[in-house]
């Protein structure tokens, strides 16, 4: 089940859209993309930590973006695969680690705020678990992750909202309000989606046995 958020609808689409059709009748493959993604994010969170802020900054927005071409290119060449949303999914919360841990260095070397390393904890942490908790929820609870209501009031820590935030953070030269907007958005996410379930009829029902 795929979700798009504001920033990925409006500003990634039009851009990895293209982007795969450009590579459609290519010998690339999805899977390729994914990796190459992860490698430019690995590459990104090393920019950040030698402190280049903007070029880390732009080569994150970059990774968002071209995190949605392997998904369409598989559609065009009908080459989607079940280990395909795996490796891309697995292959995210790495790159979510990458750029988190560039920008945490970054903050610790280049700017005057305490604890960068809490502050960067706390970030990545929540980032994983928000991804967890969608994926759980629409694995256990497909048809409450089909209304749309886990992410109507607090649905602004999307991984393509996360990456723009840390982006712009990158280029201003603030990683750690970057990150500390991050944990706030993704804490309150969470914090959301399990109240919302905590009421949901649906997900008081017992297990199946």
């Amino acid at each position: 089940m795929s979700y798009d958020g504001l920033v990925s609808r409006y500003l990634n689409r039009p851009l990895s859209r293209p982007a795969a059709r450009a590579l459609r009748r290519t010998p690339v493959t999805p899977n390729q993309v994914t990796a190459f993604t992860l490698l430019l994010a690995v590459a990104a969170g090393a920019m950040l930590a030698a402190g280049w802020n903007i070029a880390g900054g732009i080569a994150i927005q970059a990774v968002s973006v071209i995190d949605g071409v392997d998904g369409e290119l598989a559609r065009l060449k009908n080459a989607a695969t079940r280990f395909g949303a795996i490796f891309d999914a697995v292959t995210d919360r790495y790159a979510d680690a990458a750029l988190i841990a560039g920008m945490t260095v970054y903050a610790a070397r280049f700017e005057d705020w305490p604890r960068p390393e809490f502050v960067g904890m706390l970030a990545l942490g929540a980032s994983l678990i928000v991804s967890y908790s969608r994926a759980r929820i629409e694995a256990d609870l497909p048809h409450v992750a089909r209304q749309g209501n886990l992410d109507r009031i607090f649905g602004l820590a999307s991984r393509d909202v996360r990456s723009l935030l840390l982006a712009i953070g990158a280029v201003l030269g603030q990683c750690y309000l970057a990150l500390a907007l991050v944990a706030a958005l993704a804490g309150l996410t969470i914090a959301w989606r399990l109240a919302y379930l905590r009421f949901s009829p649906a997900a008081s029902a017992p297990p199946p046995r």
